[in-house]
């Protein structure tokens, strides 16, 4: 389903695709997010996803009065979770509102992994 807006000259459509990305974007500005998780964990994905795919990770609903949009992310070790969640849903609500001029009924993040990196060198 797309958002549409009649306006003077016509209307504009935007898709759930450009939605999905443009909040992909925004949550992938976040420090402490290592990169955008599969939507459905069922199929055992664990494999982050390449740069051109943040809609992937991205569910878009709408609804009457705004959107509602669920993100699956992946965090670095070490990081407070409650803190990078708390970054995404704000930068997303932020990109949705600027960007696309629409209201951002909820947002709902859903840290699926957190990736551990060894910093130690092996021998």
């Amino acid at each position: 389903m797309t958002q549409k807006f009649d306006q003077e000259l016509g209307s504009v459509n935007i898709s759930e695709t450009v939605i999905a990305t443009v909040c992909g974007v925004a949550a992938m500005e976040c420090y402490g997010l290592v990169g955008m998780a599969p939507r459905n964990v069922s199929e055992g994905l664990s494999e982050l996803l390449r740069m051109e795919a943040f809609e992937r990770g991205v569910d878009v609903k709408s609804h009457e009065d705004g959107i509602s949009v669920r993100i699956y992310i992946v965090v670095q070790y070490g990081v407070k979770i409650s803190e990078v969640a708390r970054n995404v849903q704000e930068r997303v609500k932020y990109a949705i509102e600027k960007h696309l001029g629409l209201k951002a009924y909820s947002i709902d993040v859903r840290v699926q992994s957190v990736r551990v990196t060894d910093d130690r060198k092996r021998k």
